[in-house]
């Protein structure tokens, strides 16, 4: 699996919430790409990866 342009370890059930906590991202502060396809962050528990995804996760960052 592919994150960001990184090869990243893959385990079977291994769904988009899991891989974000994983990997220290705030699931309420990113947009997160499958394959070319928007993932609705109302998904990411139920939402399970695959060994070839491509995941593409942009963070919100604020500032003033």
């Amino acid at each position: 699996m592919t994150v960001n342009g990184q090869e990243k370890e893959w385990t079977a059930g291994l769904t988009v919430a899991a891989l974000l906590e994983r990997e220290n991202f705030r699931a309420d502060r990113v947009a997160v790409e499958r394959n070319g396809e928007i993932v609705r962050r109302a998904s990411f528990g139920e939402t399970e990866l695959g060994p070839e995804d491509v995941l593409e996760v942009v963070s919100f960052v604020g500032g003033g």
